[in-house]
């Protein structure tokens, strides 16, 4: 297996391409601002064939390039349908500190040409490769996680992409529009705590992690069981 990622704009956001193999087809996942010229380098030095574009949550930083990615393969892309509308009306989830820095920049953004919707445990078959989709609300309404088997070593049975669910150390905010930290802590205690220790994290910033490092380190995670509705402490994110 091929994963390739990279911190793209701004938001150091990590947008990654995911592939069975060099010369292959191959997914983008969350391609935000500046991240076009880093995906056609990483598809033109491993000789790849974009096949869809799939998207964590519709924030700005995590979306900016889909329909131009998307639209410069033909491909479709692929987010859940309670952020869909973030796809076309990114303003509706920042910050008012983002948006006052995005003011006057004269940006408009429109849904690609092809939007597939993604439903909590659905199994995806792309690039030949198989895609297992959590809902995780909490972060926004139509956060998701991405996760597939990794055939590279036995030590690692699972890569998860978490976007902004999960990171090393630390959480997604729940402040801005469509958060809801109490429904972030259910996420996290129904998609992250089941999973074996040796998963993979790859996260939508920062390293990369593992599941048996955050359930041993994080306190987010060390304090589910006791703190349902703890307040949010300093949490990551857009």
């Amino acid at each position: 297996m091929l994963v390739a990622g990279f911190p793209a704009g701004p938001w150091g956001t990590n947008c990654w391409v995911l592939a069975s193999a060099v010369g292959s087809e191959c997914i983008v996942i969350d391609p935000g601002k500046d991240a076009a010229g880093g995906v056609a380098e990483v598809v033109r030095e491993h000789r790849l064939k974009p096949v869809a574009v799939l998207v964590t949550h519709g924030h700005i930083d995590h979306m900016w390039s889909v329909a131009p990615v998307a639209g410069s393969h033909d491909v479709a892309a692929w987010i859940h349908p309670a952020d869909r509308h973030l796809l076309s009306d990114p303003m509706a989830g920042m910050s008012p500190e983002t948006a006052t820095m995005l003011l006057g920049g004269g940006y408009t953004f429109a849904e690609p040409d092809d939007v597939r919707e993604l439903a909590d445990g659905a199994q995806l078959e792309l690039a030949g490769l198989a895609l297992h989709v959590d809902h995780t609300p909490g972060h926004t309404r139509g956060s998701v996680t991405f996760r597939t088997p990794y055939d590279g070593t036995e030590d690692v049975p699972e890569v998860m992409f978490s976007g902004d669910l999960l990171f090393a150390g630390s959480i997604g905010r729940t402040d801005l529009p469509g958060g809801d930290h109490p429904q972030m802590l259910r996420s996290l205690a129904r998609s992250v705590l089941p999973l074996d220790d040796r998963v993979v994290v790859l996260p939508g910033h920062g390293e990369q992690t593992s599941i048996g490092r955050e359930r041993a380190t994080n306190p987010y995670l060390q304090d589910l069981p006791d703190h349902p509705t703890e307040p949010v402490r300093a949490a990551r994110g857009l």
